[in-house]
């Protein structure tokens, strides 16, 4: 450690111990030690946000380094540099001269360069009979040579800290990306499966992104969407091996019943007296029933969106903003509709299982409209559920309802 390196400033600049410790903190560059300055440059470029440098200390530095005349940092050339703000100001793109100013104190506070002030401020070089520079005032340039290799090293870590940021915002963005198609694939064709709860862990996790995220918020939210998007295939992994085994079911039934044609047949009685019986008294022997996989009633189809909307006018001011412009708002607002009058989470899960979920959410929508009216919204969603599980239900006579009760009998359906 060098207290050579200590320098007051000219004027009314101050002195800190911080910059006293930033000084004394610079080694000596060891004997021979010589570096391109162009590459110092590009790794300080790179591990810009590192020293928290803006463009313009960049632009600065650039300017500082063309006033060097030798194309590699050597101490035994000297590495102070004397430019005026004026020649600083032209060589650094025309910037005014209370940012080069702002600008030269950020790269003294980093630590890369020194400043050599004169007895009165000036920049300026002192030179022997042969023209060589003996004492320069100026800005010195040997904290780079001496952290040339600590900030190729900060330029290294950076650019991999870059890396590993991109390959997590890509990884989160696919897997968003997955999560969000198969959860709507799994709404509009009418999965079976909880898929309101994964929206709102979706929903969740996006939610709790900051705006500009780093790296670590990324990987977190990149863990849990992950474990989101093996549930919801899960999900749909149970739900198509369903749809395998009653299909299994339905080619095994036909196929019973297209080898016993004959059997069929046969066992058929052709008059009264065979069904009573033969002439012998003995009975007739009689076909079993076969069996067959129990028929499940398709969810009846949702209703065009802007139709509900007219119909159910209240559930609009739980969308977000206050408005309802897609189905998959719809749903999101009926999930705080269902909360607000509370409803179970499992009512409601029943509900979207056997309507579908869209018509869960309209008969959320329903629901709400006639609040006032209905002692028990999770009890009344129940009741509606069983309906609906039996084929009794139907949302166009409850909707119709709604309709004459706002005086919108025009109103039409398809």
């Amino acid at each position: 450690m060098q207290t050579g390196h200590v320098a007051t400033p000219f004027g009314r600049r101050s002195m800190s111990l911080a910059l006293v410790k930033s000084q004394m903190a610079i080694e000596d560059p060891r004997a021979g030690a010589r570096v391109e300055k162009w590459k110092v440059f590009r790794d300080v470029c790179e591990a810009r946000a590192h020293f928290g440098f803006q463009d313009r200390a960049l632009a600065v530095l650039d300017a500082l380094l063309t006033f060097y005349p030798h194309s590699e940092l050597d101490s035994s050339h000297g590495l102070v540099v004397f430019p005026s703000n004026a020649q600083l100001s032209v060589r650094a793109h025309g910037i005014t001269e209370s940012t080069l100013r702002r600008q030269l104190a950020a790269l003294v506070d980093a630590g890369l360069i020194l400043r050599r002030d004169s007895p009165n401020g000036k920049r300026y070089a002192h030179r022997n009979r042969d023209g060589n520079v003996e004492q320069a005032y100026g800005f010195d340039l040997t904290p780079l040579l001496a952290r040339a290799a600590e900030v190729a090293h900060i330029a290294q870590d950076v650019a991999a800290e870059r890396i590993r940021f991109r390959r997590a915002k890509e990884a989160l963005t696919i897997c968003r990306r997955d999560v969000r198609k198969l959860i709507s694939a799994a709404v509009e064709e009418g999965a079976a499966g909880n898929w309101m709860q994964a929206e709102e862990a979706y929903a969740g996790i996006v939610g709790r992104l900051p705006r500009y995220p780093d790296r670590e918020h990324l990987e977190s939210a990149l863990d849990e969407m992950q474990l989101l998007r093996q549930e919801v295939v899960n999900m749909l992994e149970v739900q198509l091996k369903s749809e395998n085994m009653h299909g299994n079911d339905s080619q095994n039934d036909r196929h019973i019943q297209n080898s016993n044609t004959e059997s069929n047949n046969e066992f058929e009685p052709s008059s009264e007296e065979e069904q009573g019986g033969n002439s012998a008294g003995e009975p007739q022997a009689k076909c079993e029933p076969i069996a067959r996989p129990k028929v499940i009633p398709e969810p009846i189809k949702a209703f065009p969106l802007g139709m509900v909307l007219r119909v159910c006018p209240q559930i609009a001011d739980y969308g977000t903003g206050g408005r309802i412009e897609n189905w998959r708002e719809l749903m999101k607002a009926a999930i705080v509709v269902r909360s607000m009058l509370g409803v179970s989470p499992s009512a409601y899960e029943e509900a979207c299982s056997a309507m579908g979920p869209e018509n869960a959410a309209v008969a959320m929508g329903c629901i709400l409209e006639r609040s006032s009216f209905i002692t028990s919204a999770g009890g009344y969603l129940r009741d509606l559920t069983r309906r609906a599980e039996r084929g009794e239900f139907s949302l166009g006579p409850m909707l119709m309802a709604l309709m004459k009760a706002n005086g919108d009998v025009n109103l039409r359906t398809a």
